[in-house]
């Protein structure tokens, strides 16, 4: 690929010292839990804004943790939405609740909220509110929904580390959020990790039991946990790469700025800008084209590392066949079928943008005359 979608070793280029603590870790045993482990949630909680950060062993468990501490199992309802990442709504069966579904809105793709208000009913025990592609849902009518139906909210960041929403950052509105660190997301380990943020001391100490087998002290087994426990390894990369992540998004957003300025062309439809008192950092960038397929191929066979996500919406996913969706989700079916994400990074150059903006408006037009 000419262009691809990640350049991890740019990540470390200012982190010389990230070597030597891995090092460290590995020389001394430091390997599970303690005190690196220790320093990143308290870090990461203070760059949240939030009380407490508990780090695990991926984003999908931060989500099935999350539910589980708040008691949500069989015979209750999560709602969440139709177009999100495939462990959202994982999580949601592996605690044995049931997941509810509501479409997106048309131009952002984002949860539609009057769908979701429409959605809770006397069964829903928690809302799952996801901030796809580093854009923040409207937290205050969300928070508002929550409070009117008096349950839970939880938040899904995966995609939105570091943005916020009226000055807050994500992750701090609900009764817990749920991160993912893994390669790919703007906060990347060198692995597989996740987090748990609250401001609920009883959430924390919860999480924290359940990650650790459900031990509260040595050998005292008083829940049935799981073993989920942040790598200390993990840890010191995500530790390091903090302090430079506010730094990182910028330059997406940067680079989305100019992606939006050059891709002035009548068949693609680029991000709506950003909502007020929104942020966006840019996890993707999503794009809706004519003949999506046929100009996604021209733009791999041209090196540029595109990708769709998500081709094949919650509802329609064969791991989900025995459970019954009973709504219609035209929008979530929409953005499967016509949109696909561009690449973006923060070490992207103005040359790399202006040649993908190029070779995309070129790609149209070929399929638009092929098909003529």
């Amino acid at each position: 690929m000419k262009i691809p979608r990640y350049n991890h070793l740019a990540q470390f280029a200012d982190l010389p010292a990230t070597t030597d603590q891995i090092r460290h870790a590995l020389a001394t045993g430091d390997y599970i839990l303690g005190e690196t482990v220790a320093r990143f949630e308290h870090r990461f909680a203070d760059y949240l804004g939030a009380a407490h950060a508990i780090g695990v062993n991926t984003g999908t468990d931060a989500l099935t943790l999350t539910l589980t501490a708040l008691g949500i199992g069989p015979g209750e309802e999560v709602v969440t939405v139709a177009n999100t990442f495939h462990a959202t709504a994982l999580a949601i069966t592996t605690v044995g609740a049931t997941a509810v579904l509501v479409d997106c809105e048309p131009d952002s793709y984002l949860m539609d909220l009057d769908a979701l208000d429409a959605a809770c009913g006397p069964r829903t025990k928690a809302i799952l509110a996801v901030h796809l592609f580093g854009r923040s849902l409207d937290m205050d009518r969300v928070t508002a929904i929550a409070s009117r139906h008096e349950i839970p909210l939880v938040e899904d960041c995966a995609q939105a580390v570091g943005a916020f929403w009226g000055g807050r950052r994500v992750g701090t509105f609900g009764a817990a959020a749920a991160f993912s660190f893994h390669p790919s997301k703007n906060l990347a380990a060198a692995g597989d990790a996740g987090a748990v943020v609250t401001n609920n001391p009883d959430i924390d100490h919860k999480i924290r039991i359940l990650r650790g087998l459900g031990q509260d002290g040595q050998g005292n087994h008083v829940a049935l946990g799981v073993n989920s426990k942040l790598d200390a390894i993990q840890a010191i990369v995500l530790d390091a790469k903090l302090d430079l992540l506010d730094g990182w998004n910028a330059q997406r957003r940067t680079i989305a700025a100019r992606y939006a300025r050059a891709l002035i062309h009548p068949a693609i439809t680029v991000p709506p800008p950003l909502q007020d008192p929104g942020d966006h950092v840019y996890h993707l960038y999503q794009v809706t084209v004519p003949h999506r397929d046929a100009v996604l191929a021209q733009l791999r066979s041209d090196g540029i590392d595109a990708v769709v996500r998500y081709p094949v919406p919650v509802h329609r996913q064969p791991a989900f066949a025995r459970y019954r969706f009973d709504g219609a989700y035209p929008h979530a079916e929409y953005q499967a079928a016509n949109t696909l994400c561009l690449p973006i990074r923060p070490d992207l150059s103005p040359a790399d943008v202006d040649f993908i903006c190029d070779r995309l408006t070129t790609a149209i037009t070929s399929s638009q005359e092929g098909l003529a």
